[in-house]
């Protein structure tokens, strides 16, 4: 396990791990450092973070130096439940290594995929895939807008990064700041898409309606659930609107899909969309995502022009298809459901016991809790920093996994605890900057290089 007298040193360059090295490098020559903002090392612990990997199975990580650390973090950005490495789902993948995985002719797994998928959700009939969560969700807006013929959509949650969703960044307004990470500017959207997208908070159904009775919405796009589940029958009041003003309604459940039931969450609200997207889990780690959608509104596809060379490649339904089996047979949502709980209840009590107050949050599977008061961030950043020195890759938000066994979790928590105790000391006047041995972590976008 990793060495925690080796963190004393960090601020020594001649100390530095691998990754770290790396990342600097990284900084000068990839703008922001990496390809996905939530994995830049500033977000966990500035100047302290391993950043790189070099092996990775089950709910373990090997770091470029080969210290080996207990993920209890955000496990892939969320797109192992399975844990990482499944035999099983690698397998597969091999197998498709070795049969090839481009060709001029079509994968016959994408047919068996999308026939999956429907079958799970039989208010759908058919379905079209891509790589990438931010790529299904664009696919589903350019549906969409040629299913209804109009331009304006209101939105509920987090979509991506495509112009057509920081377009509501546009505006002088508050725009997306409390749907994202702040700091999110537009720059590069083209101002001529000012007014195109339309921002309405969960369970506030009468800011919606005002949105709908003052613009000539098409489309409303919004996660079924993220930090809070629906009151006074949310979900279906808003299906009741689109119905009746002929809108088409988009669940995104890039997220959400197959952490609590085997497919979308909505199911278990009993509320059906007219399309759907999944992401993150279909393929265990594999580049995978699925949009899905009624008949009558799938076909305009055909209208408009969506197409990409590598969305035909052979590795992403192959991954899917085994992830989806394994998922049935294990009953994978229940079980890390069932874990997540534990964890969030667990917190409650470690928090009682030392006097503090925490907010938890989040789907079972992707449990989060958070401090209040200006010290916050910087709670934060000593939780990782001392876990990290116990062999723990931590933060404030954990996605579970079957990975994530009994043993795993207690271990994990026995070792939460005596940090939560030095915040409480914090708390009650100790000065937290004095415990750090590196800058505070990013709360949202900042300019790295």
């Amino acid at each position: 396990m990793y060495d925690s007298n080796a963190n004393n040193q960090h601020n020594d360059k001649a100390t530095l791990g691998s990754g770290q090295k790396l990342w600097k490098r990284a900084k000068q020559l990839i703008p922001g450092g990496n390809m996905l903002l939530s994995k830049r090392a500033e977000m966990f612990l500035p100047d302290q973070w391993p950043a790189y990997f070099s092996k990775a199975k089950g709910c373990k990580v090997w770091d470029l130096d080969g210290k080996e650390y207990i993920d209890m973090c955000i496990m892939g950005i969320g797109t192992n439940t399975l844990g990482y490495g499944h035999p099983e789902v690698d397998g597969a993948v091999r197998a498709t290594v070795d049969a090839g995985n481009m060709s001029t002719l079509n994968c016959p797994e994408e047919v068996y995929l999308a026939e999956k998928l429907v079958e799970m959700h039989p208010w759908a009939d058919m379905v079209r895939f891509a790589r990438s969560g931010g790529e299904a969700n664009a696919i589903a807006i350019r549906i969409a807008r040629a299913a209804t013929g109009k331009s304006k959509v209101a939105i509920c949650g987090y979509h991506g990064w495509h112009d057509w969703y920081l377009a509501a960044n546009l505006s002088n307004e508050t725009g997306l700041a409390g749907h994202l990470m702040p700091g999110l500017e537009p720059n590069g959207v083209p101002q001529d898409l000012y007014g195109t997208v339309l921002p309405f908070n969960y369970n506030r159904f009468d800011e919606l309606e005002n949105l709908v009775k003052s613009n000539d919405i098409g489309i409303i796009k919004m996660e079924v659930s993220r930090n809070e589940g629906p009151k006074d029958n949310f979900l279906q009041k808003v299906r009741d609107l689109a119905t009746a003003r002929g809108i088409v309604l988009i669940f995104d459940e890039c997220s959400s899909g197959f952490r609590q039931s085997f497919g979308g969450l909505h199911k278990l609200y009993g509320v059906e969309p007219d399309m759907a997207m999944f992401g993150k889990t279909l393929g265990n780690g594999y580049a995978i995502t699925a949009t899905i959608g009624t008949r009558e509104v799938m076909e305009a596809a055909q209208t408009t022009f969506i197409s990409s060379t590598f969305w035909s490649e052979r590795i992403g339904p192959t991954a899917a298809l085994k992830s989806l089996e394994v998922m049935q047979r294990e009953k994978s949502w229940e079980r890390i459901s069932e874990t997540g709980l534990g964890i969030m209840a667990s917190w409650q009590v470690m928090a009682q016991r030392h006097g503090l107050k925490i907010n938890v949050t989040g789907l079972p599977a992707i449990a989060s809790f958070g401090f209040e008061g200006p010290n916050a961030l910087a709670y934060k950043t000593l939780i990782t920093q001392e876990m990290l020195g116990k062999g723990y890759l931590a933060s404030i938000l954990i996605f579970s996994s079957l990975a994530h066994t009994p043993d795993v979790v207690d271990g994990y928590l026995n070792a939460l605890d005596p940090v939560f105790g030095l915040i409480k000391e914090c708390e009650d006047g100790r000065d937290v900057t004095t415990l750090l041995k590196g800058p505070i972590c990013h709360a949202g976008f900042k300019r790295l290089n």
